[in-house]
């Protein structure tokens, strides 16, 4: 693992609000040079699921991203051939993705949205950062970090310790219901409640720079400023 040439950007939790994700990417002017790390759930309670994918579709197409699996995206994938997570999915959200593409059933997503979630990854690592969706094991080796801590484990009631590797790690999933990012030093949280009122967050940690905008699309006009890492 090395660090990339050009930024580094990791964008949290979507969930569904298309409006948001073009206002921050215009405020990032992304080039071929820049990675963008998608930190998950780009799916599920907001109105446009299918809007949010498609963008990440055309972005992956001209631009070096990164997206990590979130919890709603794997139960997605999963309501498609198990019953018994399609009416769990269904009450988490996911009835609101079906409206988004006008169907009755996860079936009948179309493949190339269903791949672009199957492609995703289960976290990103460079030398000096660590990428996941929900938490991590600190004492654990990257490769060998359970699937359930990665997108499942909230972080609400037990931060977990700084991860052995000393990687600062960029963490979305909890959602901050006070839209403020989670800045713990060891660990960044920037799942700031897009879907619920607050902001999409988008965050550079070698530099501490944010962007946000709210699920209008509005941006922020004097988003926080972190840290280096």
């Amino acid at each position: 693992m090395s660090e990339p040439a050009g930024r580094v950007i990791a964008i949290g939790d979507i969930h569904g609000y298309p409006a948001a994700l073009d206002a921050v990417l215009r405020a990032l002017e992304p080039t071929p040079a820049d990675t963008l790390v998608f930190l998950g759930d780009y799916a599920d309670r907001g109105p446009d699921s299918r809007g949010v994918l498609e963008r990440l579709i055309e972005l992956r197409r001209r631009l070096p991203i990164v997206t990590i699996l979130g919890n709603h995206d794997e139960m997605l994938l999963a309501a498609r051939t198990h019953p018994r997570i399609l009416a769990d999915w269904l009450d988490f959200g996911g009835d609101a993705t079906l409206r988004s593409y006008g169907v009755d059933h996860a079936q009948d997503l179309p493949a190339e949205h269903v791949e672009m979630l199957s492609s995703c990854v289960d976290f990103y690592a460079t030398d000096r950062y660590l990428f996941a969706h929900g938490s991590y094991d600190p004492e654990l080796p990257l490769e060998e970090q359970p699937w359930n801590l990665l997108r499942w484990e909230s972080i609400r009631d037990g931060p977990p310790a700084a991860h052995s590797s000393g990687r600062t790690a960029i963490l979305g999933h909890t959602s901050q219901k006070d839209g403020q990012i989670l800045d713990l030093g060891h660990l960044v949280c920037i799942d700031t409640y897009a879907y619920g009122g607050g902001w999409l967050t988008a965050y550079e940690p070698q530099t501490g720079r944010t962007w946000q905008a709210d699920r209008q699309g509005r941006l922020c006009p004097d988003p926080p400023q972190l840290p280096p890492r």
